[in-house]
C-alpha cells in the first residue's frame, strides 16, 4: 500500500497537476518498525541535538530547551511542548526532550513564568511555547505546525487538559498525574492519555485523574494508565513504562501511526508489578 501510495504521488508530480485532499498521502510516518525493545531503550533511533533559549527569549513562558533530530532527510518532525508541576523547573521534565526527540519529534521542555502558576496559566503557556517552536525558533523549519501535542507533569498535566480545551486542532495530549480544580472535561476533541500514581497523596486519582478520565467524551480516543507501588513524582525521573505509554501516545496520534496502536491496545506491556490498572477506549479508534 505504501508503495502504491507513493507511486501515486510520483504520477500527480509528473502530471502538473495538484492531487485532491482524499488522495493526498500523509508523510508524518517517522522511523522504523517499532518494537517494544526500540521503545523501551533509553534512547531511540534518531540522533538528537538541543539548544537552549534564555527567559529574556521566550514570550509566555520561561527559560526553555529545545531537543530535536538532527538529520533532515525525512523532512518536518511533529512538535511536542512539556510543563513542569507545581514548584518545579524545567529540569523536573527535562528527560522527556531526549526521549521523544530520539524518536523523532522536535520537542520544548521548559520552566514556567513562576513556580506557582496555577493549570489554567500553564496551559497558555504550553500554547505558547508550541507557538515559539513552530513560528519563532531556530529550529522552526524543522516542526510541522499541524502535528502538535502537550505533556505535563501535576499542575502541568492539567495544563495539558487546559491548553486542548483551549486549542481542539493538538494532536494529542498527555497528562502525568495531573491535578486540576477543573474535575470535568467534557469539551475535548484532543486524543488524551491520563497516567496516575496508585501512591499518589498530592493528586490522587480518585480525585482528579480517574475523574477527568471518567469526563473526557467517549467519542475522544483516550485511556488511563494508573501505575503501581509510585507516588506522585514518578513522571520527574526515567521511567520506562512512562516512556512507552507517551511515546507510542505521541507516534500514534501526532504521526498518525498506526504500528504503536500494539502498545497500546488492549493493554501498555509494562514489566510485571508496574501497572495497578488500565482504562481505554480502544479498539475503537479512527
Amino acid at each position: 500500500m505504501k508503495s502504491l501510495s507513493r507511486l501515486l504521488v510520483a504520477i500527480v508530480a509528473a502530471c502538473g497537476i495538484a492531487a485532491p485532499a482524499s488522495a493526498a498521502v500523509t508523510p508524518s510516518i517517522r522511523g522504523p518498525e517499532p518494537t517494544l525493545d526500540t521503545i523501551s531503550a533509553p534512547s531511540g533511533p534518531y540522533e538528537v541535538r538541543a539548544i537552549q533559549i534564555p527567559d529574556s527569549a521566550t514570550p509566555g513562558f520561561g527559560s526553555a530547551t529545545i531537543t530535536y533530530p538532527a538529520s533532515t532527510a525525512e523532512g518536518r518532525f511533529g512538535g511536542i511542548a512539556v510543563s513542569p508541576g507545581f514548584v518545579s523547573y524545567e529540569s523536573a521534565i527535562s528527560w522527556f526532550g531526549p526521549r521523544l526527540a530520539s524518536h523523532g519529534f522536535v520537542v520544548i521542555t521548559y520552566s514556567t513564568q513562576t513556580i506557582f502558576d496555577q493549570p489554567a496559566a500553564r496551559g497558555r503557556q504550553l500554547l505558547a511555547a508550541l507557538d515559539y517552536l513552530t513560528k519563532t525558533s531556530t529550529v522552526a523549519a524543522r516542526v510541522d505546525p499541524s502535528r502538535l501535542a502537550v505533556v505535563g507533569h501535576s499542575m502541568g498535566g492539567g495544563g495539558t487538559l487546559e491548553a486542548a480545551k483551549a486549542r481542539r486542532s493538538l494532536k494529542a495530549a498527555v497528562a502525568l498525574t495531573p491535578w486540576d480544580m477543573d474535575k470535568t472535561w467534557p469539551e475535548i476533541t484532543t486524543p488524551s492519555l491520563i497516567v496516575s500514581a496508585q501512591n499518589d497523596t498530592v493528586a490522587p486519582a480518585a480525585q482528579h485523574a480517574t475523574r477527568f478520565y471518567q469526563t473526557l467524551p467517549a467519542s475522544t480516543p483516550k485511556s488511563h494508565l494508573r501505575l503501581a507501588g509510585v507516588g506522585h513524582g514518578a513522571p520527574n525521573s526515567p521511567q520506562t513504562t512512562i516512556a512507552v505509554a507517551t511515546i507510542s501516545w505521541l507516534k500514534r496520534f501526532v504521526d498518525g501511526d498506526t504500528r504503536y496502536t500494539q502498545f497500546l491496545c488492549p493493554r501498555i506491556p509494562a514489566p510485571p508489578g508496574d501497572v495497578a490498572g488500565y482504562d481505554t477506549t480502544c479498539p475503537g479508534w479512527g
